[in-house]
């Protein structure tokens, strides 16, 4: 239909417009039909930006305003494409009319969110920023840290521990479910059975795999332990796998479904824990802002997720520190949150302004963090130093990763990474790279512990640097050689230790070797023939070597970056392969030699 041309002169106007002399506008046929359309539209569009966004529904939230101001913008797109404005100006004033009560909706939720930010700025709640953390300085370094239990340090960092994780991922093999599966690059330290392990879970190799195995889950998850660096594939039993996940999508996506359980809450990132029995949980802290509207986030509670039912259990902050039924959880507060909170409190000791001019007492978290398990809790390190400094700390912070308690220590010396670079330093010959530093009691001697990795991020020596006197570097190719070269620097500079060399020969060697539990012995296994069958697979960019021999029924695989000369074996060649003894029809190898078989 023809739109009716209408006079703006004030001569009159009439047919299908609305209003008189230069405020006429014109509208299109079928107008209150349009607006209805439009209203549908934007409902549907308001559900589907929900189920894909996930926004609280929580006036604390930015995201709920930014939520519904797309949904506002839905709208009068709508208007605007259904009245044709596009092809015909002349429709510009009408869809503009129709505009007025969403733009004022986005103007108003644009200034509740600039208000809301304003009255949450530090620049007026320094003094509430300040205490949003309570940290003890009164203990000493000396009389409140024990003196290090190589039992319990872990001597990998979370790039190693991945690179030890993607070989376990080889015993996928045993369930016909090889290159099926990829790592998780989210890893969780806990304390797991008194032990400092990294959890991790498994991810889809790809969206077509993803089809293949979304309704039976993940079959397990992986368990890196960080003192004797044996990695773990955790197999579920078939039935009971896990389907509830970062890595899935649509109903079974780890924060689809809690949204829709806990609409209101805002959550921080999950994370993945498993309890002293080995059932994995999904691990949702749940937030709120102190200060303001906007400001001082910190977490009033915890959702718990069965990994594999998606049962959902809520507990207060004050159930995670008094329920001992709850004692396993070991990360509620997160790092990052952990590390902003710190710096509230040393950055705004006195006063907003004082932060900026003068800064006097103003002190502030180093760059980077690690991990240490004390108590049966683990604690985030990090050093800190003055606002002013730039390669020396002042001292550094423990926190409790699930109550939240922090002490601060004094302690003056080398920062982080300058201690970090001195240990790489020392060893610049065979370009290995340091794990991120832990702070040590090496009798009374505040101490950087580090591990050395080389490129493949496998640990081949240790080292140590004195905090106080950073220019005593040593290295070692095990823990109990690396700590004499200490104490023997420490002697040459006037500082006695008494350490017991024998017992951490005798703790580092049980732990190298596995032995901590005293597990039996396994029987190395020999199978000899002539090679019929040769296989290969690409799991996590490792390539894998599926040997069968005419001697045996079962597959061996081998890794190449491991035995790099099984790239050149042929079907035809006689081998010997060692393995250990196992179950399976699919059997990692330990090594291999060309043999004759008779």
């Amino acid at each position: 239909m023809e739109p009716i041309k209408v006079d703006f002169s004030d001569k009159g106007n009439s047919g299908n417009s609305k209003g008189s002399g230069k405020n006429a506008y014109v509208v299109p046929a079928k107008s209150g039909l349009k607006v209805l359309i439009s209203i549908i539209i934007t409902v549907i569009g308001a559900l589907v930006a929900y189920y894909f966004m996930l926004p609280p529904l929580n006036f604390k939230s930015t995201e709920f305003y930014m939520y519904l101001g797309i949904v506002a913008v839905i709208f009068i797109a709508s208007v605007a494409l259904l009245s044709g404005m596009l092809f015909r100006p002349e429709y510009t004033e009408y869809v503009k009319k129709k505009s007025i009560v969403p733009i004022i909706f986005i103007g108003v939720l644009i200034a509740v969110v600039a208000v809301g930010m304003l009255i949450s700025s530090v620049v007026f709640r320094a003094g509430s920023y300040n205490k949003i953390i309570g940290v003890d300085e009164s203990k000493t370094f000396a009389s409140d840290i024990k003196e290090a239990d190589f039992q319990s340090v872990p001597v990998l960092d979370n790039e190693a521990a991945a690179a030890l994780a993607n070989r376990s991922l080889g015993d996928l093999a045993s369930i016909n479910m090889v290159s099926q599966f990829e790592l998780s690059t989210q890893f969780t330290q806990i304390n797991y059975k008194n032990s400092p392990v990294r959890v991790t879970t498994l991810a889809y190799g790809d969206i077509f795999k993803w089809f293949k195995n979304t309704r039976t889950g993940f079959p397990g998850y992986i368990v890196v332990n960080m003192v004797t660096q044996k990695s773990e594939l955790v197999m579920l039993d078939k039935g009971n796998y896990m389907r509830y996940s970062t890595a899935e999508h649509f109903g079974k996506y780890l924060m689809r479904h809690v949204r829709f359980a806990y609409p209101t809450y805002i959550f921080d990132t999950p994370h993945f824990e498993i309890d002293e029995a080995g059932q994995p949980y999904w691990i949702c802290p749940v937030l709120d802002k102190t200060i303001g509207l906007f400001g001082g986030t910190d977490v009033k509670g915890v959702v718990l997720v069965n990994a594999i039912t998606g049962e959902s259990e809520e507990y207060t902050i004050e159930d995670v520190k008094t329920n001992k039924d709850l004692q396993w959880l070991d990360v509620i507060y997160s790092t990052n949150l952990l590390v902003e909170q710190y710096n509230y409190h040393g950055r705004y000791i006195n006063g907003f302004i004082n932060s900026v001019i003068g800064q006097e007492g103003v002190k502030v978290a180093t760059e980077g963090s690690n991990f240490l398990a004390m108590n049966d809790d683990v604690y985030m390190y990090t050093g800190v130093t003055s606002a002013g400094s730039d390669q020396a700390i002042i001292g550094f912070v423990l926190v409790n990763m699930r109550t939240k308690d922090a002490n601060f220590y004094t302690v003056s010396g080398a920062k982080e990474y300058s201690a970090a670079a001195s240990a790489e330093g020392a060893v610049q010959d065979y370009k290995y790279t340091a794990t991120f530093p832990i702070l040590l009691n090496i009798s009374g001697q505040p101490t950087y512990f580090m591990s050395l990795k080389d490129s493949s991020s496998l640990v081949k020596r240790y080292a140590m640097v004195n905090v106080q006197n950073y220019q005593v570097v040593v290295t070692g190719e095990t823990i109990a050689k690396c700590t004499e070269a200490y104490a023997e620097q420490l002697r040459q500079n006037n500082i006695n230790i008494k350490i017991d060399l024998e017992q951490i020969k005798h703790d580092t060697d049980n732990l190298s070797s596995g032995d901590n539990e005293k597990e039996p012995e396994v029987k190395v296994m020999k199978a000899k023939g002539k090679i019929v069958d040769i296989r290969t697979a690409v799991i996590n960019g490792n390539s894998v070597y599926f040997i069968k021999l005419d001697s045996s029924k079962k597959y061996f695989t081998i890794v190449a970056s491991e035995v790099q000369n099984v790239v050149i074996l042929n079907v035809g060649d006689s081998v010997t392969i060692e393995y250990n003894e196992a179950a399976g029809d699919v059997i990692k190898a330990n090594s291999y030699y060309k043999s004759n078989v008779d």
